[in-house]
C-alpha cells in the first residue's frame, strides 16, 4: 500500500529541491488487471459556502515518472517547469481558475504531486536553481510567517496517478486550513477526508484550548502542526519527554512485540536504546521533534527497520506504547488518552466522518489515514467542503 511517506520528500518543507514524492510511489505500484484511466477525469466542487468559484484557484505541481518537475496547465497538459515561468514579480503564476459557476472539470495527467487550492488570493511558487543548476520549484510553506503565501487561505491534496492506479490523500501533516474531501471511483466508490458539520470550528477550538497547543493558530488562516510550531518557537521542544521516559522505563522490564506484516520482532530497552532482534537494530531515545516529524531517531527506511520505526512513531504520537505491548495497536478507542499526546492529530480524527486523517506522517499505521487508492480508477472528485 502507498502511504504519505511516499509523498513527503521536499514538498513538506519550505526548502525547494526536486521532490521525491513521485519516484517511490510509481516504482512501488502493484500489478493490475485493468488499467486506471490516464489522464484521469477530475472534478473540482466548491461547497465552501464562503467563497465564490471566481475567488478560488488550483495549482497542480509535482514530478513525472522520470523525476522531472512539472506543472499542469488549465487544459490538462503536463509541462516541465522553467526559469522563464517566473513573472516580473519573481513568482511563477501557475493558477488554474475554476469555472465561473458550478463544478469544474479537469484532466489530470500521469504524475505524482500536489493539488493546492487557494481561496481569496494567489499562492507564491517560484522556480529557482537546484544544486545541479536545473530548474527546481520552491513550494509555499504557508505556516512560516515570512512566507509570501502566509496570508493566503490555502490547503493541499496529494496524489500519484499512473496506469497502475490513483493513490491519494487529504493531509493535515503540515497544517489544517481548508476542509476538503476526495472521492475516487473505479473498482469501488470511496470517499475520505470529509469533516463533520462544524468540524473546522471545533478543530480550531479544541487545539487552541489544550495546554501546550495554545499557540498553533494563525488567525483564521490555519492551525499549524505542532512540529512546525516547534520550529517557529510556538511549541515546547520537550513536550513528549515525560511520555517517552514512561515508555522507556516500561520496556526496561517488558518486551514489545511488533508485527510488520512480513515478520514479527521483539524489543526492549537496554541502556538508553530500544533494541530489537533480527535486522531491526536499536533506536536512540527520540526527541519531541523526532516524534512530531516521525524523523531523526524514528526515521523510516528499508524493512524491517523502517516499518518498526513507523510503528514506534505512531504509538508515541497516539500515546499507546505504554499500554499496548503488541504493536501496532489497532483499536482507536485506546488512542490519544494520555495527557501527553498529539492533541492536534486527535482533534483531526475526532472531527472526520470516517475517523481518518493525516495528522502526522505515520498516521497510516494500522490504516487510520485519510488515504484511498484504486487500481481501476475512472474518475476523482475533489470537494472543498463547508467552512
Amino acid at each position: 500500500m502507498f502511504s504519505r511517506r511516499t509523498f513527503l520528500g521536499g514538498l513538506s518543507t519550505a526548502a525547494l529541491a526536486a521532490p521525491v514524492l513521485g519516484s517511490g510511489a510509481i516504482a512501488a505500484a502493484r500489478p493490475r488487471t485493468t488499467a486506471a484511466a490516464v489522464p484521469l477525469p477530475l472534478t473540482i466542487a466548491n461547497h465552501t459556502g464562503n467563497f465564490a468559484n471566481t475567488s478560488i484557484s488550483l495549482y497542480i505541481v509535482g514530478v513525472d515518472h522520470s523525476g522531472q518537475q512539472v506543472r499542469v496547465t488549465p487544459d490538462g497538459r503536463r509541462v516541465p517547469i522553467s526559469f522563464s515561468d517566473n513573472g516580473s514579480d519573481g513568482y511563477a503564476h501557475y493558477g488554474i481558475p475554476l469555472n465561473s459557476s458550478g463544478d469544474t472539470q479537469l484532466s489530470l495527467p500521469a504524475m505524482s504531486g500536489r493539488i493546492y487550492f487557494a481561496l481569496g488570493g494567489e499562492l507564491k511558487f517560484k522556480v529557482v536553481e537546484s544544486g545541479t543548476g536545473q530548474p527546481a520549484l520552491q513550494y509555499p510553506a504557508g505556516w512560516v510567517p515570512s512566507d509570501p503565501s502566509n496570508t493566503v487561505l490555502h490547503d493541499t491534496f496529494e496524489f500519484t496517478l499512473n496506469e497502475t492506479g490513483m493513490y491519494c490523500n487529504t493531509t493535515m501533516v503540515d497544517m489544517f486550513s481548508v476542509p476538503s474531501s476526495i472521492r475516487l471511483v473505479g473498482a469501488s466508490d470511496q470517499t475520505t477526508g470529509t469533516l463533520e458539520s462544524g468540524g473546522r470550528d471545533r478543530i480550531f477550538s479544541s487545539v487552541t484550548s489544550t495546554p501546550g497547543f495554545e499557540n498553533l493558530q494563525q488567525g483564521d488562516y490555519r492551525i499549524v502542526a505542532p512540529g512546525h510550531a516547534l520550529d517557529l518557537g510556538n511549541f515546547s521542544s520537550t513536550y513528549f519527554d515525560p511520555y517517552i521516559d514512561q515508555v522507556w522505563e516500561k520496556y526496561r522490564s517488558s518486551t514489545m512485540t511488533v508485527d510488520i506484516g512480513t515478520g514479527v520482532y521483539h524489543g526492549s530497552v537496554s541502556g538508553d536504546r530500544f533494541v530489537f532482534d533480527g535486522d531491526v537494530g536499536a533506536f536512540d531515545r527520540p526527541s519531541t521533534r523526532d516524534v512530531l516529524f516521525c524523523d531523526g531517531a524514528l526515521a523510516a527506511g528499508a524493512a524491517p527497520r523502517g516499518p518498526v520505526a513507523a510503528i514506534l512513531a505512531a504509538g508515541l504520537n497516539r500515546s499507546n506504547l505504554h499500554s499496548v505491548t503488541s504493536q501496532p495497536a489497532s483499536n482507536p478507542a485506546g488512542f490519544y488518552n494520555h495527557s501527553v499526546t498529539n492533541h492536534y492529530a486527535k482533534a483531526m480524527h475526532a472531527n472526520t466522518v470516517d475517523g481518518k486523517a493525516y495528522g502526522f506522517a505515520f498516521d497510516d499505521v494500522a490504516g487510520f489515514a485519510s488515504y484511498i487508492q484504486d487500481t481501476q480508477a475512472s474518475s476523482a472528485t475533489l470537494t472543498l467542503t463547508p467552512m
